[in-house]
C-alpha cells in the first residue's frame, strides 16, 4: 500500500516538474484564464435587429453598422474575465480604427450608473460604453455566458463568436480577423 501511495506521489511530482506543466497555470492564472471556445456554428446569420443606448440616451441600431466589419463584446462590470479582456479590446479598437468596429455592450442591469464610472476610472481611448440593460442580445447570443464576442462581417453576417474570455493582444486574434479584415 505505502509503494502505491509513494509511486502516485511520484508521478504527480513527475508531471508536476514538467515545464509545461508548472508554467501553464501560471501564465494562464496571470492573463485571467482566457480560455474561450471559438464557435462557427453560426456563420453566416444575420446581425441581430436590436437597438443599443449610450449612457447619455443615443441609440444606435445594430443593423446599421454594416459597411465594416463588427466585433460585439458582451460583457459586464461584475465579470471578473470581461474586465480583463477591456484594455485588450481598447487596443484592438485603436489599432484597427477605420477597418473594424469594436462594440461593447454591457449587460449590466444597472446601466449607465455601473458602466460610466467604470469607463471614467479605465479611460479607454477607442471604446464606447454601449448599454443593454433588458439583455437582449445575452438572450439572442443563447450562450448564458459573458464575456460573448460575435464578428460580423461588413455585410453584417456572423462570421464567429468567442464564448468566453480570451486574449485579444495574442496572434491567434490576428489570424480570427485575417479574412474579414482583408490581411
Amino acid at each position: 500500500m505505502a509503494a502505491l501511495a509513494v509511486a502516485g506521489c511520484d508521478r504527480q511530482a513527475a508531471s508536476d516538474s514538467q515545464p509545461q506543466s508548472s508554467t501553464a497555470p501560471k501564465e494562464s492564472a496571470a492573463k485571467g484564464e482566457f480560455n474561450g471556445t471559438l464557435d462557427i456554428a453560426n456563420r453566416g446569420k444575420d446581425m441581430p435587429d436590436f437597438t443599443v443606448t449610450d449612457p447619455s440616451g443615443k441609440s444606435l441600431k445594430l443593423r446599421d453598422l454594416k459597411g465594416k466589419p463588427v466585433l460585439i463584446n458582451l460583457w459586464a462590470t461584475w465579470c471578473g474575465p470581461c474586465v480583463l479582456e477591456m484594455p485588450m479590446l481598447d487596443k484592438l479598437a485603436a489599432d484597427n480604427a477605420g477597418k473594424l468596429r469594436v462594440l461593447t455592450v454591457s449587460q449590466d442591469i444597472e446601466g449607465a450608473a455601473k458602466v460610466s464610472p467604470f469607463y471614467a476610472e479605465k479611460k479607454f481611448a477607442a471604446l464606447e460604453p454601449w448599454l443593454d440593460t433588458e439583455n437582449n442580445l445575452g438572450f439572442f447570443y443563447e450562450t448564458g455566458m459573458l464575456p460573448t464576442t460575435v464578428l460580423y462581417d461588413k455585410d453584417g453576417k456572423e462570421v464567429w463568436r468567442m464564448i468566453g474570455a480570451h486574449d485579444w493582444s495574442g496572434p491567434r486574434t490576428a489570424a480570427m480577423l485575417a479574412e474579414t479584415l482583408g490581411q
